[in-house]
């Protein structure tokens, strides 16, 4: 028989304890590692100091599938975007994350923006990537009816499209919960400590012993590095302010419009989001505070000024909510992979906004390092391809189950809506609080199935979505 903690559920609170893989930080990076290493036969502990996978930097970026096409040539970035992009594509078929491959257009504004579109070209090149086109202004607007005046022309990168951010990281973590990893959600890690051929680290559910520990600590991945005597990156909190408009907006725009891109980063784009949104933004704010993920007059003010011009029309469209995220930038222009085998010791930090996309590659490429060292078997599957766990489709391009007539013959409560804005019935809820790794306040079972993201934000469903909550937190059935 089964007992309690052999669930996954139960696994998410066992107490800490000896582990041949521990892995600090539970975004999209680390649950990319923990699932890479579990696949490969290790035991895996994925350590996070919040109450929920993804719940930081993972959780609100641009979530854009990068092509690594503006990426700087020669960099661990640039190849690994470039591989990650290839095995993202292909897990998110398999896992059913939304997708689409919309395109971008990186357009030009002025004359010295389009004197340069040919150096992105020969950029993209020198990445791999041949299949840029440079359009002129008429072709441009015919493809973009909507853009504001002035526009001179473009270089239209085909392969760059937009994927969900939520379900991405939820699906690598699950498939490690699946493979006996263990998540020790609410674990601050405080220290480590050398034992010989392990490393102990210190947190707030006690001791976790490691042969290996990686750190993937996104914002805090400079802190845990000097608790291994490393100091060669500092992370400095970069903050992206971005206003979400409503579905009504979406005709507007039909590819990801990019800016070209400054030292800072890619700039304010506009671009449509799996969920049938607009999205405009970010800022690119450094900050000292990593938790000052507060909006801002100013921010928002800037964004509707560029908004206007790129795309005027979004001016008169409504707004369904304002966020802001950070990105863990260093004042190096390249992740900061290393590895330190002598210590047991690896680190995957300031992996900026690209992450998202590189995030398989950057698992399959710290494994391989480590196997030997590690004495890990070969991944039995590539990291694309296998059977990954299905996630629950919250994208814009299928039907959601409160319209799949076979889904509410099956079961009557995907066919009870509950969020009307979004779709959302009592089935995907009461799955989501009963899932692999559950939904454990509002906002994680908002990113895992929209619930209260529409256009009232929860106005209308939000106490009946609390009273599940209550109930699921409760033992009962929602």
């Amino acid at each position: 028989m089964t007992s309690p903690d052999d669930t996954a559920a139960g696994r998410q609170n066992r107490p800490a304890g000896e582990f041949d893989v521990a892995v600090v930080g539970a975004g999209v990076i680390g649950s990319a590692l923990a699932r890479e290493f579990a696949l490969r036969g290790a035991s895996v502990a994925l350590l996070d100091a919040r109450g929920d996978v993804g719940d930081v930097t993972s959780k609100a970026n641009t979530a854009i599938l990068h092509t690594g096409f503006d990426a700087k040539p020669g960099t661990l970035e640039s190849r690994l975007v470039a591989r990650g992009h290839h095995l993202l594509s292909r897990y998110a078929a398999r896992a059913g994350i939304p997708v689409e491959e919309t395109g971008a257009l990186l357009v030009a504004w002025n004359d010295d923006e389009l004197a340069a579109l040919p150096g992105l070209a020969e950029n993209a090149e020198a990445n791999g990537y041949t299949r840029t086109r440079l359009l002129g202004a008429a072709e441009l607007r015919r493809r973009e009816p909507h853009l504001g005046p002035g526009a001179l022309g473009a270089m239209e990168v085909p392969d760059e499209g937009i994927v969900c951010p939520w379900t991405t990281t939820l699906a690598f973590a699950t498939e490690a919960v699946r493979h006996s990893a263990v998540l020790l959600l609410d674990t601050v890690v405080t220290g480590a400590e050398p034992l010989g051929e392990r490393t102990a680290l210190d947190t707030t559910r006690g001791r976790v012993v490691a042969r290996l520990v990686v750190n993937a600590a996104g914002l805090g991945s400079d802190a845990v590095h000097r608790m291994f005597g490393h100091d060669t990156f500092t992370v400095t909190p970069r903050r992206g302010q971005l206003i979400v408009f409503d579905k009504l907006a979406r005709p507007l725009v039909n590819h990801v419009l990019l800016p070209v891109p400054t030292r800072l980063g890619k700039g304010v784009l506009v671009a449509p989001t799996v969920y049938g949104n607009v999205l405009l933004g970010p800022t690119a704010e450094d900050l000292g505070d990593a938790g000052a993920t507060q909006s801002t007059e100013e921010g928002l003010a800037m964004l509707r000024e560029k908004g206007a011009r790129i795309l005027p029309a979004l001016a008169g469209e409504e707004v369904t909510t304002v966020y802001a995220g950070l990105r863990a930038a260093t004042e190096h222009g390249d992740y900061q992979i290393s590895f330190h085998p002598e210590q047991g010791y690896v680190c995957a930090g300031g992996i900026r906004s690209t992450g998202l996309t590189s995030s398989l590659a950057v698992a399959e490429h710290v494994a391989r390092v480590m196997e030997k060292a590690m004495g890990l078997p070969p991944s039995p599957a590539g990291p694309g391809d296998g059977e990954p766990p299905a996630m629950p489709y919250i994208g814009q391009t299928r039907p959601r189950p409160s319209a799949d007539p076979a889904r509410i013959a099956a079961d009557p409560a995907y066919g009870e809506v509950v969020c009307f804005c979004e779709r959302v019935s009592r089935g995907e809820i009461r799955d989501a609080l009963k899932g692999d790794i559950p939904a454990r306040s509002a906002e994680g079972l908002r990113r895992r199935t929209r619930a209260g993201m529409g256009r009232c934000q929860g106005f209308f469903c939000g106490a009946a979505v609390r009273h599940m909550l209550d109930d699921g937190a409760a033992g009962r059935t929602p």
